[in-house]
């Protein structure tokens, strides 16, 4: 079978559905869905990276992982895949405003194009791009829900209290 063939798969979090796909070689989606959503159509042979991906985001969800360690191969514009590599810099249980992530980008005064480059993040948790917050340390938006960046966000230690569930979702 051809390297480059799509794969995905479904995983059952905490937080609801996630949908991973991939190809052989890279994880290049991981977003929600919801349970009644249409079954993605499936390459007939087994994918032992989308099978690793689900292991370590079911560690993380049990909290014995912080860190991810996949082939990730997401697809943007070139200021997008910036924003997105500087999304790994924020330490697990951290968090940094869109204004700070321009900074770091070098482009201060572009928050909003940070922000729009965020939300279009296509590696949910991966990249973790729901470690991104407002300047005030407010919650803003999280293409999931602001229910489920609350969590991840508690989940991680950036937050005071962890939810048990997630009403909203």
């Amino acid at each position: 079978m051809n390297r480059r063939t799509p794969f995905s798969m479904r995983l059952h979090s905490p937080l609801g559905i996630l949908l991973l796909q991939g190809t052989s070689t890279a994880i290049t989606r991981v977003g929600w869905v919801s349970a009644d959503s249409p079954p993605e159509s499936l390459a007939s042979e087994h994918c032992a990276l989308l099978e690793d991906c689900a292991a370590q985001l079911l560690t993380y969800f049990d909290g014995s992982r912080t860190q991810f360690d996949l082939p990730l191969a997401p697809q943007g514009t070139s200021f997008q895949e910036r924003v997105w590599r500087q999304l790994h810099f924020i330490s697990h249980g951290e968090t940094c405003s869109y204004s700070a992530l321009a900074t770091r980008l070098g482009s201060p005064g572009s928050a909003r194009a940070v922000g729009s480059a965020v939300r279009s993040n296509p590696l949910l948790i991966l990249q973790p791009c729901h470690r991104v917050v407002g300047a005030d340390g407010s919650m803003t938006g999280y293409s999931g829900g602001l229910p489920r960046k609350e969590w991840l966000l508690a989940h991680e230690g950036a937050l005071p209290e962890h939810p048990k569930s997630v009403s909203g979702i």
